[in-house]
């Protein structure tokens, strides 16, 4: 089976909308104001409410699980550029830029709306699919 290389890459979306961003307040544990408090985020810079940034990130790993082989993650940097609203589709994009060497990847990642989201890169352990 084939495992990921340099110039794989893969796609990953997500529509954000208030029950999701209900759904990863619940399992995350994270209850900041910003993301469920339409009053008080309406009072910040953004205007209203916004997704939690690991949610926005979630395409980022599903894009990552579709590269060849099995996939491994092991580190990850993001840059969060601007915010995701409900009612956004986050589309991430994940490209294999450089081999580590001992089945390791570095891999380029990014997500967007209508505008950058998320930027930074990944690195990952790919290894043959085992049937």
């Amino acid at each position: 089976m084939p495992v990921a290389s340099v110039g794989d890459t893969a796609d990953a979306s997500i529509t954000v909308t208030e029950a999701t961003i209900e759904a990863y307040a619940d399992l995350s544990g994270d209850d900041n104001p910003i993301h469920a408090d339409e009053e008080y985020a309406s009072e910040t810079m953004f205007g209203g409410c916004i997704a939690h940034g690991m949610l926005s990130a979630g395409p980022v790993s599903a894009a990552l699980a579709d590269l060849p082989g099995d996939i491994v993650y092991l580190s990850q940097d993001l840059r969060f550029e601007n915010p995701v609203y409900p009612g956004d589709t986050v589309t991430a994009r994940v490209e294999v830029v450089e081999e580590l060497g001992g089945d390791r990847l570095r891999v380029e990642t990014t997500a967007e709306t209508d505008e950058p989201v998320i930027s930074g890169e990944a690195v990952v352990l790919s290894v043959p699919h085992e049937s």
